[in-house]
């Protein structure tokens, strides 16, 4: 028979405060007979993990941090209760917390106070909220618009009718996201005045530079979810908003006001910066979900990130074998400026390069073109095959370091990551500073794809596409396969003049890739994000 309650813990490596948050629930846990897990959205820690069997409890771990609705998702499968009450490991509960929840009424969400208990001596005005979650609805019971991931309970039954948690979202709109559905589908949020829990910082987490830091990530978090509804602010009321926090902190020499400036600060920051959107539930999972498209303001960022990258980089780099290198490619006639560039740059290199750019045939599409270039310059020999679209611009000295690295370390298939100023759908591509290179799962068809003599032997003739999306998901899976190692380059970044699906209909592309991988492995959105290991020295 299921436990009436699963008090389930969402955590990662905060095993103090959890000890802290396991010793007020567990004699409530026990009175009515519930069940408590806690999932670690990380590797095993084994003290963590004998705390919470002292505890009388299950413990879980993800094997690596992969986000909170991730690990609140896991928390669903692995708890058997009627009613999941989720609470975060930074809080104490009150006395009679678990039994006023499980009295609550019929909603479906239910929730209670969070009362922030900051043990610190920060100087607060009293004007504005301290900077923790907070929830107070007042003394009585009545209905609620949300209630906050630190202290929420759902019946497993609107967890079974309306879905899991958006594993996309983390920092902000998590758990709102999810309520947002319930509503949507007809259930209702409740408030129980009488199940409240303490949400505590104590130690360094609860002096100013830590609260201040918290609240810029937790800025550029919330900023990210109201850009994701549609509903962000605009920048110069961004601004106004600092101002007035900053006014704030003169005037009342507030400490909440400097937690509140840094939220602010943080927000204006993911405007000017935003990190990527989350992928499109609508794009197939073989797609990135992402258009990649840089506008200008993204430009000159990037522009200014790549350069603070380049400083960080090696200078020296061995010089690898002398190779032949075959590079084929489709130049259209609005690209020659741009293919002249590429011939110079791939004309430096010290290996022996045989360059193959010809023009389109009428009506025929990339994968059909190269391989009628490849039909006219066979591979021959070649120790590696190089695909390079017509709008892409490499850095000095490409080749030398490309070729040495992805030979150093063993790759098959490779590709130079996307500078930060350059058009790319997928974020796995985009340089990572101060890294050399990084083993994968994925790797693009394009702009600039490596094969070695023994990939292309398999490979080759390529599949008589237009635009070949998906490709890539399949060929990654075939290096799967065949035990390949995969990577890409960050040493040498490159960058891609136009936006993915400019030349062509994005809706003919995606249909061609549906026939094309129909019956077929391929590497989908998921595993084409990971990164396997990262390079930092040059190979011997």
């Amino acid at each position: 028979m299921a436990p009436p309650a699963s008090i389930v813990f969402p955590t990662r490596n905060r095993r103090d405060y959890l000890a802290v948050a396991l010793g007020s629930v567990a004699p409530q846990a026990a009175a009515r007979g519930a069940e408590i897990v806690v999932v670690e959205d990380d590797a095993e820690d084994a003290p963590t993990r004998a705390l919470v069997e002292a505890h009388g409890g299950r413990y879980v771990a993800l094997g690596t941090p992969r986000g909170i609705n991730v690990a609140r998702n896991a928390c669903v499968v692995h708890s058997t209760g009627d009613l999941v009450c989720f609470l975060d490991d930074d809080v104490e509960v009150w006395p009679g917390w678990l039994d006023a929840l499980l009295a609550g009424g019929d909603h479906e969400a239910l929730g209670g106070p969070i009362r922030p208990r900051i043990d610190a001596n920060l100087h607060a005005c009293g004007r504005e909220p301290l900077p923790v979650t907070a929830l107070d609805l007042g003394g009585e019971d009545r209905e609620a618009d949300f209630v906050w991931g630190a202290n929420m309970a759902l019946r497993r039954s609107a967890l079974e009718r309306i879905g899991p948690f958006d594993e996309r979202l983390g920092g902000a709109g998590d758990e709102e996201d999810w309520q947002r559905r319930l509503r949507a589908a007809g259930g209702s949020v409740g408030y129980v005045a009488r199940a409240g829990v303490d949400h505590r910082r104590v130690g360094p987490d609860a002096r100013l530079r830590a609260l201040s830091r918290a609240n810029f990530y937790r800025g550029r978090a919330a900023r990210r979810y109201d850009a994701y509804k549609g509903a962000e602010p605009s920048l110069a009321a961004e601004l106004r908003t600092l101002a007035g926090c900053a006014v704030h902190v003169v005037r009342f020499r507030c400490g909440v006001g400097v937690t509140l400036t840094a939220l602010t600060l943080g927000r204006i920051v993911e405007a000017l910066d935003p990190a990527p959107a989350p992928p499109s539930a609508t794009d197939p999972d073989y797609l990135s979900g992402r258009s990649g498209t840089l506008g200008r303001r993204t430009a000159l960022i990037g522009a200014l990130k790549d350069a603070r990258a380049a400083v960080r980089l090696p200078r020296r780099a061995p010089r690898g074998a002398r190779r032949r290198v075959h590079v084929v490619g489709v130049a259209r006639p609005e690209n020659l400026r741009t293919v002249a560039r590429l011939r110079r740059e791939l004309g430096r290199s010290h290996h022996d390069v045989a360059l193959h750019f010809g023009p389109p045939a009428p009506g025929a599409g990339k994968w059909t073109n190269i391989n009628a270039a490849l039909a006219d310059a066979p591979i021959g020999d070649a120790d590696w095959l190089l695909l390079v679209d017509d709008d892409v611009i490499l850095p000095r000295g490409f080749l030398d370091r490309f070729l040495t690295l992805a030979e150093g370390y063993g790759f098959e298939l490779a590709q130079p990551a996307h500078a930060f100023a350059s058009h790319a759908a997928w974020d796995i591509t985009r340089r990572r500073p101060g890294v050399l290179a990084r083993r994968t799962r994925f790797v693009e068809i394009g702009p600039v794809t490596a094969l070695s003599a023994r990939a292309a032997r398999e490979l080759l003739p390529f599949p008589d596409l237009r635009m070949g999306w998906g490709l890539d998901a399949r060929w990654s899976a075939i290096a799967a396969e065949r035990g390949w190692p995969i990577g890409i380059v960050d040493a040498t970044p490159v960058r891609h003049l136009k936006p993915v699906a400019t030349a062509y209909p994005r809706d003919e592309a995606i249909a061609e890739a549906e026939a094309f991988l129909d019956g077929r492995a391929y590497v989908a959105r998921a595993e084409a994000g990971e990164t396997l290991a990262e390079y930092r020295r040059w190979p011997t």
